[in-house]
């Protein structure tokens, strides 16, 4: 998989390059390995970019305190669920335990994020992102890219216009439709 896919914010391509690359990893091809961790590490960066708000030592210290719980806990992984679940769920009780052992300089944190960290177990944060990728599936390519690179990823609405070669407002404007449009598929999935 490509960094500018990457960079892109595209869900799917991320979460079949990552898995393929991985898979290949798990059957000791050390390359593939090295490669799987490179582009995780970017992933990485941008989650907790957003949540730590330019803080970059931090950031770097989290990410590679996940790239060593994957390390770690890569026999777990069962193949035939999403590889990005499997580490976003790793790095959110990464971020969980960052903010208990630093609760004093993260009183000011918005609650806004915070029903996202705490996923009973990994099956259900697993479930999750593929009820997100269905989700995002039915929305129009821009509204999809909008709001996975800005919700989901962390970058900024100037960051995501520079990186899909948008103007900010347009960024602005397909976060709002395409989140108005989930709410519509949501509420008539209820």
């Amino acid at each position: 998989m490509s960094a500018d896919a990457l960079a892109r914010g595209d869900y799917a391509a991320r979460e079949a390059g990552l898995r393929e690359v991985f898979l290949v990893a798990l059957e000791g091809d050390s390359r593939a390995y090295q490669r799987f961790l490179k582009e995780l590490s970017d992933v990485l960066r941008g989650f907790f970019r957003k949540r730590l708000q330019g803080n970059l030592d931090e950031v770097e210290d989290l990410v590679q305190e996940v790239l060593l719980a994957v390390h770690q806990k890569r026999h777990t992984y069962e193949r035939a669920q999403p590889v990005t679940a499997w580490v976003f769920a790793i790095a959110k009780y990464k971020y969980i335990d960052y903010l208990r052992k630093n609760r004093h300089a993260y009183r000011h944190d918005s609650i806004d994020d915070a029903g996202e960290l705490f996923a009973p177990d990994q099956e259900q944060a697993q479930d999750a992102a593929r009820d997100l990728d269905r989700l995002l599936s039915d929305l129009p390519a821009a509204h999809r890219a909008a709001i996975q690179s800005t919700k989901i990823d962390g970058l900024s609405v100037e960051e995501a216009a520079r990186l899909h070669g948008m103007s900010e407002s347009s960024i602005k404007v397909s976060v709002h439709r395409g989140m108005k449009k989930l709410a519509s598929i949501l509420k008539g999935r209820s």
